[in-house]
């Protein structure tokens, strides 16, 4: 049990958990329910590719981020000693070639995917480049990889194998909708790390701006990001029920600005509660836009 709970430390639960969901819901919104066996082993298998590559990145980012997490995040298990970085990176770089691996197997689209992320993944980390020391690339790797290619090359990945189509509206709002939550995820991680950020001159939205200013740029992008498919409900331009997608996202935005209201910036518990709140609306997301495409497609 002990070496499990360090597991999962090290691969970071929420991050687990969106990971999942991403997988499971974007196969929903393309190809639909009820699946069959068959189905259900091609989810299995791109699940495990895919938990295979956030283990990689959240874990190569642990072991470059030693000394800062033990200011930050002095819980995680190579910072706390659960984990020695020998072990770190033996179940990381081993991670990476069960992604591979499996995502060699899988198909084109899910092996480019998997590539790209790693890359992004392992710039945002590593020296040279190590993007995370630069507020507007960090996010824009974040957002990228976490919001953009994870989620069309899922869609792609599973079009391919199960020959099934999925409208351009819908591709092209599940992109930029997630690119943009993809950003206040990257603006929001760092509010609470501020402190050792700044000692070991890691510069980040909240270093730059200052925590009330962070909090508010998120506040916008991610109300454009709601306003997307509330404005495209509207124009009626997607086939389904536009009232759903409408109301749905409308009450979201509302749900997200009440919350982000109680934050105490001067807590740091106050502002973590917030993140993890953040990740739930991620999740919540998903479930929406596939509710949504199951009944588009029943009409």
């Amino acid at each position: 049990m002990r070496a499990l709970k360090t597991l999962i430390g090290f691969a970071r639960l929420h991050t687990v958990v969106a990971t999942t969901v991403q997988v499971i819901t974007i196969f929903l919104i393309v190809v639909g329910w009820p699946a069959t066996p068959g189905t259900l082993t091609v989810i299995a298998v791109t699940l495990a590719t895919c938990l295979a590559l956030n283990l990689y990145v959240v874990g190569l980012n642990q072991l470059t981020d030693v000394a800062i997490d033990r200011v930050n995040k002095p819980w995680l298990p190579v910072a706390a000693g659960a984990l020695t970085r020998e072990e770190g990176r033996l179940l990381t770089f081993g991670a990476a070639g069960v992604s591979l691996l499996l995502a060699w197997f899988s198909g084109p689209f899910l092996l480019l995917t998997v590539v790209l992320i790693m890359l992004i993944g392992s710039a945002y980390s590593l020296p040279p480049l190590r993007l995370k020391r630069f507020p507007v690339a960090a996010a824009l790797s974040i957002a990228i990889a976490r919001g953009v290619i994870a989620n069309l090359g899922l869609a792609l990945h599973y079009q391919q194998v199960f020959q099934s189509g999925m409208p351009l509206v819908t591709l092209a709002m599940l992109g930029l909708f997630f690119f943009g939550f993809g950003l206040v995820i990257a603006i929001y991680k760092d509010i609470p790390d501020s402190e050792g950020d700044r000692l070991h001159q890691i510069e980040t939205f909240t270093t730059r701006l200052g925590a009330r200013r962070a909090l508010n740029l998120g506040r916008a992008v991610l109300t454009v990001c709601y306003a997307l498919p509330i404005g495209l409900a509207l124009a009626g331009l997607p086939r389904g029920d536009a009232l759903f997608l409408l109301l749905s996202h409308a009450a979201l935005i509302v749900v997200f600005w009440f919350m982000s209201m109680r934050v105490d910036l001067q807590q740091r518990r106050s502002v973590a509660s917030f993140y993890m709140f953040l990740w739930g609306m991620f999740y919540l997301e998903f479930g929406v836009l596939s509710m949504y495409e199951l009944t588009r497609t029943s009409i």
